[in-house]
């Protein structure tokens, strides 16, 4: 009588083999990318953000929630209450089907700009005869 262990190991071998080549096919890789871009609030609203930039003739909405992180200039982290409407940023997001959704802020100081300064001329005229 031959020896069943030898097919039997050799049918094991086969479908581990097989079970394996499905589990890597299976396996799907999502790439994120990570975008920024900087510009100026000019809308902030509960879950979401519109910004004005040099490059875009056009504002941008991004989307932002519990998981978004906000920082100052020096890396040290601030409160969302910190980011209001006015305010210069660079937004990190990812593109999740038409949303732009944010995974980090960094709020800028905002730039005084100086008024200009004006002079006014007062002639006056005087006539005698």
């Amino acid at each position: 009588m031959k020896s069943l262990k030898t097919p039997l190991f050799a049918s094991l071998a086969i479908a581990l083999s097989l079970v394996a080549a499905n589990f890597a096919s299976a396996q799907t890789v999502v790439k994120e990318t990570v975008t920024t871009s900087a510009g100026t609030i000019s809308e902030f609203n509960p879950e979401t953000m519109v910004i004005r930039t040099e490059t875009s003739p056009d504002p941008v909405r991004y989307y932002y929630n519990g998981t978004t992180t906000y920082f100052d200039e020096t890396g040290a982290p601030v409160t969302v209450k910190t980011v209001k409407s006015g305010l210069p940023v660079t937004v990190y997001y990812t593109k999740v089907g038409d949303r732009n959704v944010v995974s980090k802020v960094i709020v800028r100081k905002a730039v005084a700009v100086a008024p200009e300064e004006s002079t006014t001329t007062k002639t006056t005229t005087t006539t005698t005869k």
